[in-house]
């Protein structure tokens, strides 16, 4: 059995609709798609496929809008909950370490700002 589920645009708070089983493993809906979340259109098959993570949609482009909603034409994302391991993943944690900075001698250094008062700054 399948129900119309609906969600707001992000972006305008238009709202669109979605035909879902009747069970739902909803995580976000977003302006941007999470990293190592694989998306497919409305009309293509999400439900109990392995490949997929979520549903893109595009506000009033792509058929969902309820009656009488006009949409934004941006994109958002509706997004699955995604195991991993039996663990639930959390896709605010980046997938992998990025390092910032380079703390060698011989990397530059940041701009320098006044040294105190009586510098010729304010407490001059």
């Amino acid at each position: 059995m399948s129900y119309t589920v609906t969600y707001h645009c992000p972006h305008c708070e238009a709202i669109v609709e979605l035909e879902r089983a009747g069970y739902l493993d909803d995580k976000a809906v977003t302006p941007y798609p999470f990293e190592g979340w694989s998306y497919v259109a409305p009309d293509e098959s999400f439900e109990d496929e392995d490949d997929v993570d979520g549903v893109e949609f595009t506000c009033g482009g792509d058929g969902t809008l309820r009656d009488g909603e006009t949409g934004c034409g941006e994109s958002f994302y509706l997004s699955f909950i995604k195991f991993e391991d039996g663990q639930e993943i959390d896709p605010r944690q980046p997938s992998e370490r990025v390092e910032l900075a380079d703390e060698s001698p011989t990397a530059p250094s940041g701009p320098r700002g006044p040294s105190g008062p009586g510098s010729g700054g304010f407490w001059s």
